[in-house]
C-alpha cells in the first residue's frame, strides 16, 4: 500500500502546516497546524554560536485524526519522514 503525504509547511517553520495522509483512496486531515514534532534541537555555545541538529518527525498520540488506523501510524510516520524536510525545533532561529 502506498501512503501519500500532502503538507504545506515551509522553512523556516517546517513544523507548522496542514498535513494530509492518503491511502486506499481515503484521506485523513490533521486538525492542528502544529501536529509535527521535530526530533531536532538548537543549542548555543558560550559565545552564542548556534548548533542546529535536524531530527525525525513524530506525532503525539492524541493528535492523530479520529479513526486513523493505529496499525498504519508507523508506516505513515515513515512516509512523512521521507517526504518532509526535517526540522530542528529551534523556535525558528
Amino acid at each position: 500500500m502506498k501512503i501519500k503525504v500532502e503538507y504545506d509547511g515551509k522553512w523556516p517553520c517546517l513544523c507548522m502546516g496542514t498535513l494530509r495522509i492518503g491511502f486506499n483512496g481515503a484521506w485523513w486531515q490533521f486538525s492542528s497546524r502544529h501536529v509535527l514534532r521535530s526530533g531536532g534541537s538548537v543549542s548555543f555555545d558560550k559565545d552564542w554560536n548556534e548548533k542546529v541538529t535536524h531530527g525525525l518527525w513524530t506525532i503525539d498520540d492524541e493528535d492523530w485524526p479520529d479513526g486513523f488506523p493505529i496499525e498504519l501510524r508507523e508506516a505513515a510516520l515513515e512516509a512523512i519522514n521521507e517526504s518532509i524536510d526535517h526540522g530542528c525545533c529551534g523556535g525558528c532561529v
